[in-house]
């Protein structure tokens, strides 16, 4: 079977399945996707991406990803474009061919995949390429995604590079460092009496903790960091490597997951709903704007004060970054002064010299900086957090920085790393002696890259800035959002501060507009989806969230908040199809009030928030027995009961 690029993305494996049919199949895989099968080991592959994802036995995920990168000297994975995908099917097993090219000035480099599965439950992935050009990489060849939920605190196996066997187990809590080194292959009972054994060819590898970048999952990889890097590959040099995952004890008729999808409120967990607030940014507040930013409520805006600057004054409290450079005292007195009378919720302390923040600069500040909390930690990823732990004992507070693309872009992978951000949160605690997690900011970009080698690429006129994802102002960024609020609300962080209020990063379209219309399409002053869900979450602010497990996390999400007699469930489609999902509403209530933001709303939204959210919800929901809602594609669906 020979398969086109646009015979790929524009598939339709649904087409024969009944609308209620196919909204009760949350396991099927989503356009664009091939559904592959050895014995009883179902998976997925992404033909865009050339990515072998989630690889399972039945109700239990056994890898999460296999895929093959080419990493730049600054660590920016080249994007891969596939051709030539031939699919073969037989009896319990399958044979897919396809050739990959990698091109990114000065990088041209080509390989061809073959990925195998039997009966056996046997798969292999194997990748032969060659460098078209000259170039500097810091990696080239397999990544292994173990997953989290599975594997977390668990037993595995390594064989290493001279026959050596090591029994260790899964990093409970996120490892600053490599956990193994020097792997040949690496095992795990994912089921009782179940073993899955990934064996690795062509290289050196060895595995990280990929969940101190908030990916939700344990990587190995090649090549070992202890290598220099980076490295010139010459025009002509080959490399073949292979990855092959294999199960023993595995049972031809594995318990699958249920059809249809639910969520469940456990009244039992409430916790205090984190103070959230917004980055300031640089975009100026015209009067609309800022009435548009006062209605959202934020707890604070964050401001990140570098030496010469000033701080604003706009009645909102205060996050306060200081930046401190060579000269630390001099700019902590600069900046009491520009924060004036300006209330401050806190100040946290960063040096420019430093990727964490030292004692001796919090203790300087607390000099000169008064009123408030002065915590530190990390600007950058929280993997340099955790391997450079402050002194807690001179901190009030903890913070670092989040974003869910360092490694992976596409939705999926966005969606899965929301349980990644839950774990950052709950390792953080482990190490803060107590204090408060303060996660600031989240963003879905990196705002800047802390491990660039060399200089990074000037974006040309028909580029975005690395900074900035079309995302912001989509429905599906709007459920991302959700998301995070939930996993980093319900792991205990306790304050929460999201992207900035205005432009390309923010809540909002600046008066200005867009930049880039054509990448960018925003309209002057709109609002964006995700606008709507911290507006929601804001307004029960001071109040309780409630724990929700979904049956299905990576489709399906909600939020419960509590405050008062009032109530309110934030249910988000993270998936471009249609979904219902049942639900036991989990307080006193005969009926309930539900908004939508969805395909049918978002141009009212966006353009007139303010007559969107003063509007009647429409039709009530009654409840007996259990609540059943239709989401449509990407939707995010507000209910209330209660005043």
């Amino acid at each position: 079977m020979n398969w086109t690029r646009r015979q790929l993305l524009e598939a339709a494996p649904f087409s024969v399945l009944p609308l209620r049919a196919w909204q009760n199949a949350p396991d099927k895989p989503q356009p664009g996707q091939i559904e592959l099968t050895a014995g009883p080991v179902t998976m997925i592959f992404e033909p865009s991406l050339a990515f072998l994802r989630s690889l399972r036995l039945g109700d239990i995920e056994i890898i999460r990803g296999i895929y093959a990168a080419v990493r730049d000297r600054n660590w920016d994975t080249v994007t891969p474009n596939i051709r030539n995908l031939q699919l073969e099917t037989s009896a319990g097993g399958f044979q897919l061919r396809f050739d990959v090219e990698c091109k990114q000035d000065p990088i041209d480099f080509a390989w061809r995949g073959l990925i195998t599965g039997d009966a056996s439950s046997r798969v292999r992935f194997r990748m032969e390429g060659e460098a078209r050009s000259t170039f500097l990489r810091n990696r080239i060849g397999f990544c292994v995604l173990h997953p989290i939920q599975e594997c977390a605190g668990h037993p595995c196996t390594v064989i290493h590079g001279d026959g050596s066997r090591e029994v260790g187990r899964f990093p409970r809590f996120i490892s600053p460092n490599q956990p193994f080194l020097d792997m040949v292959s690496i095992s795990h009972e994912p089921a009782p009496g179940v073993t899955a054994e990934v064996s690795l060819e062509g290289e050196t590898f060895e595995m990280e903790d990929q969940r101190n970048w908030t990916d939700a999952s344990y990587k190995t990889y090649c090549t070992a960091l202890a290598k220099p890097f980076p490295v010139e590959v010459r025009k002509g040099t080959r490399v073949a490597q292979s990855v092959t995952v294999s199960l023993r004890g595995a049972s031809p008729a594995a318990k699958t997951r249920r059809a249809g999808l639910t969520l469940e409120v456990d009244t039992a967990g409430a916790k205090p709903l984190p103070a959230i607030g917004l980055g300031l940014g640089a975009h100026l507040l015209d009067a609309k704007s800022l009435r548009r930013l006062r209605a959202l409520s934020p707890a604070h805006l964050r401001v990140d004060w570098k030496p010469g600057a000033g701080i604003p004054q706009l009645g909102i409290p205060l996050e306060v970054a200081v930046h401190l450079s060579a000269n630390a005292a001099q700019d902590c007195q600069a900046a009491a002064e520009a924060a004036g009378t300006a209330k401050v919720a806190r100040w946290i302390i960063y040096h420019q010299a430093e990727k964490s923040t030292s004692a001796k600069w919090v203790d300087l500040a607390r000099r000169y900086l008064k009123r408030a909390p002065v915590g530190g930690g990390t600007d950058a990823f929280f993997a340099e957090l955790n391997r450079a732990r402050p002194e807690m004992s001179h901190l009030d507070f903890l913070c670092y920085s989040i974003n869910p693309q360092v490694h992976a872009f596409d939705d999926s992978s966005l969606v899965e790393n929301l349980a990644g951000q839950a774990q950052t949160v709950e390792s953080a605690l482990q190490f803060s002696a107590g204090k408060p997690v303060a996660v600031t900011p989240v963003t879905f970009k990196p705002r800047f890259n802390p491990n660039a080698t060399g200089a990074l690429p000037t974006v040309g006129p028909d580029e975005l800035p690395p900074q900035v994802d079309t995302r912001q102002l989509s429905l599906f960024g709007a459920a991302w959002t959700l998301g995070s609020v939930k996993y980093l609300a319900e792991s205990g962080a306790r304050s929460i501060t999201f992207f900035e209020a205005a432009g390309p990063l923010g809540v909002m379209e600046s008066a200005s507009g867009s930049r880039w219309p054509r990448l960018f399409p925003s309209t002057p002053g709109q609002v964006y989806p995700l606008y709507h869900v911290l507006c929601d979450v804001n307004e029960f602010a001071g109040g309780e969230i409630l724990p929700v497990r979904a049956s299905h996390p990576l489709l399906v999400e909600g939020l419960m908040l509590r405050k008062g007699n009032r109530a309110r469930l934030i249910v988000v489609n993270f998936t471009p199809r249609s979904r219902v999902v049942r639900f036991a509403w989990p307080t006193p209530a005969k009926r309930i009030a539900p908004r939508r933001l969805d395909e049918s709303s978002v141009g009212s939204a966006t353009e007139t928030p303010e007559a969107f959210r003063a509007r009647s919800a429409g039709a009530l929901l009654p409840i007996r027995g259990a609540v059943e809602l239709a989401l449509a594609p990407h939707a995010t669906v507000t209910l209330d009961s209660g005043a």
